[in-house]
């Protein structure tokens, strides 16, 4: 019999580029842990809503506008060639200049939330991850603009999500509020970058971490007598 599975939370926004890579080291730090330890079952994911920019209005703005304000340069003043260098080395290919819009990220932390549940009912955590993906491909290698819902839902069905529950989780207020109430609770915890690991609600992990590194925190997590 497999051992209890490490649960692993992952606190991050869709247009944060470090949660991108730190996604990357996650799933090779998976890799190296079902290696080493082959009888432990694999662990369990879920991915935590953050803003990066939750004052942003729901309708975004011109990404130019939004770095000049953050980097005082309407192309971010080179600051995105270290991130390109480093997702570069994780097999991803960003392209920041395709992105001509910068969302409020409230609308896709939704649709995540929303395919989450879908998981839990389908007890098989397949949907949240894929649509993870999904989103962070669009925005940060195809320049998707996610202040739009007809491109949200577009997203989420690519990623598997039915058309209703999609709708559903974008019409949603409550579980917006929902998704503001969860975000403060990482703020209130002491969370103030992303991403964040938090593994087993023991151990914290920030930043886009080493697969290394991630493995070892893993381990730590383990019960003692299962490390």
């Amino acid at each position: 019999m497999n051992n209890p599975a490490l649960h692993i939370d992952i606190v991050s926004d869709i247009v944060c580029p470090w949660c991108y890579i730190g996604k990357r080291r996650l799933e090779a730090a998976l890799k190296l842990f079902a290696a080493k330890h082959p009888t432990q079952a694999a662990p369990t994911l879920r991915w935590l809503p953050f803003q990066l920019n939750p004052d942003l209005a729901a309708s975004g703005m011109s990404r130019a506008d939004y770095l000049q304000s953050k980097f005082g340069s309407a192309d971010g003043g080179g600051i995105y060639e270290r991130v390109s260098s480093e997702g570069s080395k994780e097999g991803l290919a960003f392209d920041f200049k395709s992105i001509a819009r910068q969302p409020n990220t409230l609308q896709a932390h939704a649709l995540l939330e929303a395919a989450f549940a879908i998981d839990q009912d389908a007890q098989a955590a397949q949907l949240q991850p894929a649509l993870k993906e999904a989103l962070m491909k669009a925005y940060f290698c195809e320049g998707a603009d996610l202040s739009q819902d007809a491109t949200l839902l577009a997203i989420a069905n690519s990623a598997g999500m039915p058309t209703e529950a999609a709708h559903a989780a974008l019409q949603d207020k409550t579980a917006h509020a929902s998704i503001t109430e969860q975000e403060a609770e990482m703020r209130r915890i002491g969370i103030s970058g992303v991403p964040y690991f938090i593994l087993n609600r023991q151990i914290g992990v920030s930043g886009a971490q080493t697969a290394e590194n991630l493995l070892a925190a893993m381990e730590q997590a383990l019960v003692p007598d299962q490390a």
